[in-house]
């Protein structure tokens, strides 16, 4: 699902407008920067639980808003890039496990499953208050998995901040059956086709 709320008309270029990650993530960083575009990243001191009730999809792009709109209370000269990521499984809602056994707990409930990994995105410009946002669901499939595969994979990829317990650029590929998307990028946490159609129409010239 997409949102958008506005955009420059007159086809000025926002390039001198500094571009700011609303995130902590290493991998977001990896991402955005295949845009080499110069951006710098704020951590958004922000509450991230899900209010009751809240479906996956829905918290997704409340949070990447939320994330954009308090880095922006700072920055309210730039460009602001939000995003979440949040899986679901049979209706559950998984985020990040944090420790070992709950990692554990976490694979073993996605092995065998077809899963949903709920990306989002949110564009914020902090000079005009115009924003854009997109939701990019990726459909997953796990292979059957061992109590020995998860113990292997998550000694080797120790992927305890990350949704699900499962690294889809590293060793997390072999786990899998299957992955259903329309932007490989989302799944690793940031929508670089959506974001460069946001960043575009707000005037940014990528290339």
């Amino acid at each position: 699902m997409s949102f958008y709320h506005g955009y420059p008309q007159d086809g000025s270029s926002m390039n001198n407008i500094p571009l700011v990650l609303a995130s902590s993530s290493p991998y977001r960083r990896q991402l955005l920067s295949r845009l080499r575009q110069p951006f710098d990243w704020v951590a958004p001191n922000c509450d991230e639980s899900a209010l009751e009730g809240e479906l996956a999809i829905d918290l997704a792009a409340r949070l990447a808003l939320l994330k954009a709109k308090t880095v922006a209370e700072t920055r309210q000269d730039a460009l602001i890039i939000g995003s979440d990521q949040v899986l679901e499984a049979n209706g559950t809602l998984l985020g990040k496990p944090g420790k070992h056994t709950a990692a554990v707990h976490q694979l073993r409930q996605l092995s065998g499953k077809i899963v949903l990994f709920h990306t989002s995105i949110c564009l914020l410009n902090a000079v005009t208050g115009h924003s854009q946002q997109s939701v990019e669901s990726v459909t997953v499939r796990f292979r059957p998995l061992s109590d020995v595969t998860i113990e292997a994979y998550l000694s080797a990829e120790q992927p305890y901040d990350c949704a699900g317990a499962f690294k889809s650029e590293g060793l997390g590929s072999i786990l899998l059956e299957s992955v259903q998307s329309q932007d490989p990028t989302a799944l690793i946490g940031l929508p670089l086709i959506r974001l460069s159609q946001f960043l575009e129409q707000e005037g940014v010239r990528l290339i």
